[in-house]
């Protein structure tokens, strides 16, 4: 008996002693995990691998069935990411959106603190699960800080073999949490000097565009083009003001569906692009299609989630247009550290709008000096050798017996005059502006007869004379303008022509307008409210309307009226 006491005694002891191996090899191989999911971890650089790793890294240090990491969002309130383990695409699928951090899940968020449960329903913040939600009954939570900032937690339920989680498991998952921060920060480093980079070389790609004098329509769309390759952004819209109205056009679109927005007026008020436009600052929100603020114009946005609209401003300090980026719906909101370069980038795209102005102007002033110089040479040139071969013939006639040949030298000497009138006219023409101050009765009858060639098939001629934009009133002017549209349409509908002449002159005392072509003639049958439209307008102002088929065919319209 006493030979066995002692023999069970170091039995006891060799147990005790085998445990404690066993023991501390557990430890060892879990310190080991610990060290090996570290590293995983800390090598990733993409920051969206990274927080995959993080989560798959504590569901095996634990031993949990399910993990998560949720990311906290800009709010502080909300989850703005939800990554999971554990759980199948198809389980997922029927289980339906992921949380925004109501219940177990906003209580970390709230109170940033490890919490570690033995049964989830016993706490008081347990909101439940959803429909199709598999059953969870231990639960371990640990934030993850990122400099001194919460940015997100760490969720993990059900220790395989029914166990609860234990006081290792909690301080495992804290020094993993503490890695994970580390390996957070510096994937959020290496990607915003990845984005930097991105930045600077859209920038000097810009910058070569706007040196090299490439159009307007370029520029932009290839700042359009590289903020949404940039941003990840779905689409990319640039849209500018409408002069004398509270509203954007847009000029350029990109993305989705492109074709219908491009064009498309949209008021200031109750659109993104607008608010930026109006208040000359960034605007933003998380929902583009279901933004209650954003109800003007058709729903065009369907399917996307986050948007942000910088203004493009100007040197002289107006908001030359917006440019309009958005994702789909579910991706990340715009983060202040993407707003700030998209307003360098913004100022880029401003300058090419100015410059695309300056360049205009510069191209205007140009076209307008090259034309008096060639009204100038016209004047001192042409017309006055013209002028001087007239009356040289018109002299020579008296020395000219033969009768015949005399009225031969008479008419020449009238075509010249007629040549005269025309190269006036010419010069006149060429005096007009064709912006701004192009408002005369010159301008408008010249933009109505430049309308008029599609529809014809080829180029009116043009004559005028006189001094249509002083002698001519506006009322009486208006009326010149509807009647030469009106005949001009008639020709392109009806004559079948090949040519058409216009001519308008200026007497001081009458007002004549004369359209004449080769076509058909005037139809013996069929509409005539057009024609007594124009007749309405002249006996309404004193003056006459005559038609009249030449004979050697065609149609000549003749509209005169006094000048009161």
């Amino acid at each position: 008996m006493r030979s066995r006491v002692p023999q069970l005694r170091l039995d006891e002891l060799l147990e005790e002693l085998q445990a404690r191996i066993d023991a501390a090899r557990g430890t060892r191989d879990r310190v080991h995990s610990l060290l090996e999911a570290v590293l995983s971890v800390g090598r990733e650089l993409d920051l969206t691998q990274a927080l995959r790793r993080i989560v798959e890294a504590a569901a095996v240090l634990v031993d949990a069935r399910y993990a998560a990491l949720g990311v906290i969002g800009p709010d502080g309130t909300t989850l703005s990411e939800f990554l999971t383990v554990g759980l199948s695409e198809e389980e997922i699928a029927r289980i339906g959106s992921y949380p925004t951090g109501r219940g177990i899940l906003g209580e970390l968020i709230h109170h940033p603190e490890t919490l570690r449960l033995a049964e989830l329903s016993a706490h008081g913040a347990s909101y439940g699960f959803p429909a199709n939600h598999p059953p969870m009954r231990t639960f371990l939570g640990v934030p993850v800080r990122v400099r001194d900032k919460v940015f997100g937690n760490l969720y993990l339920t059900d220790k395989r073999g029914g166990e609860e989680f234990d006081a290792d498991d909690e301080s495992v998952l804290s020094t993993l949490a503490v890695a994970a921060g580390v390996a957070i920060d510096n994937a959020r480093l290496y990607e915003e000097a990845q984005r930097q980079q991105r930045w600077l070389s859209a920038s000097a790609e810009i910058t070569r565009g706007l040196l090299s004098g490439s159009a307007r329509t370029d520029v932009l769309g290839l700042i359009a083009q590289r903020a949404r390759e940039i941003t990840r952004s779905e689409l990319a819209d640039v849209s500018v003001p409408v002069p004398g109205a509270d509203a954007v056009r847009v000029e350029l679109a990109l993305g989705g569906d492109a074709a219908g927005r491009l064009g498309l007026v949209v008021p200031l008020e109750g659109s993104l692009s607008g608010e930026a436009c109006a208040q000359g600052s960034p605007a933003a929100t998380d929902d583009l299609s279901a933004d209650p603020r954003l109800a003007a114009g058709p729903r065009r946005f369907e399917g996307l989630g986050p948007a942000v609209a910088v203004p493009l401003g100007l040197a002289t300090g107006e908001v030359g247009g917006v440019l309009l980026l958005a994702r789909r719906s579910g991706e990340q909101p715009f983060r202040e550290e993407e707003i700030a370069p998209l307003l360098g980038f913004a100022g880029q795209a401003a300058l090419a709008l100015e410059l695309a102005e300056r360049r205009r102007d510069a191209e205007q002033l140009a076209m307008l000096e090259d034309r008096d110089r060639i009204a100038r040479d016209l004047h001192d040139l042409a017309i006055q050798r013209l002028f001087a071969t007239g009356m040289t013939l018109q002299s020579a006639t008296r020395f000219i017996d033969h009768p015949g040949a005399s009225d031969r030298v008479l008419r020449a000497v009238g075509d010249l005059d007629e040549t005269i009138k025309i190269i006036r006219s010419t010069i006149f023409g060429l005096r007009v502006r064709e912006e701004g101050a192009g408002q005369g009765l010159r301008a408008q009858v010249v933009r109505v007869v430049e309308e008029a060639q599609p529809s014809l098939g080829f180029a009116p001629r043009l004559s005028m004379e006189g001094l249509l934009d002083t002698d001519v009133p506006v009322q009486v002017a208006d009326h010149v303008v509807a009647v030469l549209g009106e005949a001009l349409s008639n020709a392109a509908r009806h004559a079948k022509a090949h040519r058409v002449e216009v001519g308008l002159q200026a007497t001081g005392t009458r007002v004549s307008l004369s359209v004449r072509d080769d076509g058909i003639g005037i139809p013996a049958q069929g509409r005539r409210s057009g024609l007594r439209n124009l007749a309405e307008r002249a006996e309404g102002l004193g003056g006459t309307l005559e038609l009249t088929s030449p004979p050697d065919g065609g149609t000549a319209l003749v509209w005169s009226v006094p000048l009161g």
